[in-house]
């Protein structure tokens, strides 16, 4: 008997050394929130145009600037069905966001020439408008990228955005 209780005796508890993993997440976990992407939601504010109940749009609001989103170009309108110039898609089959921007930034100027301070316009799409399109068009319209005292800013074109249906039967 005393063979056995001497063989219990010498037999010690193994102690757990858990340091390297605690090194490991020690580096881990800044690397991985580092390399984190966090979500971005952005909000952006949207008015509906007004339904005009058999008025004259002319007697009641001051004259409306359009951008109407088409399957291959985009129309400027101003006044509201007046097309000042259509902007054909580009040669990879996409609109031409670059020249509607300076087409805008013209069209802003001739306005602030004017003593007219406008920030609002409306987009009138089709029912099938591609979401991505619709976006790059409200992005487009919003603001465009300006150099300010060495520094690229967003300068704001139209701010006031209102989405509304576009007229059916539009001529290519």
């Amino acid at each position: 008997m005393t063979r056995r209780r001497l063989r219990h005796k010498n037999k010690s508890e193994a102690e757990l050394d858990i340091t390297s993993f605690l090194n490991l997440m020690i580096i881990l976990v800044p690397v991985l929130l580092m390399s984190m992407v966090f979500a971005r939601i952005t909000v952006l504010e949207l008015t509906l145009p007004e339904s005009s109940d058999g008025q004259s749009e002319s007697q009641d609001q001051p004259e409306q600037l359009e951008v109407v989103i088409g399957d291959y170009y985009l129309d400027v309108n101003y006044p509201a069905g007046t097309r000042v110039q259509r902007i054909e898609q580009t040669d990879v089959g996409a609109h031409d966001y670059a020249q509607l921007s300076k087409l805008l930034q013209n069209i802003k100027v001739e306005l602030r020439n004017r003593g007219i301070d406008k920030d609002d316009i409306v987009i009138l799409s089709q029912p099938d408008t591609d979401y991505q399109t619709l976006v790059s068009v409200m992005d487009t319209v919003r603001s465009y990228k300006a150099v300010v005292a060495a520094s690229v800013v967003d300068a704001a074109l139209f701010p006031s955005v209102s989405l509304g249906d576009a007229p059916a039967g539009e001529a290519p």
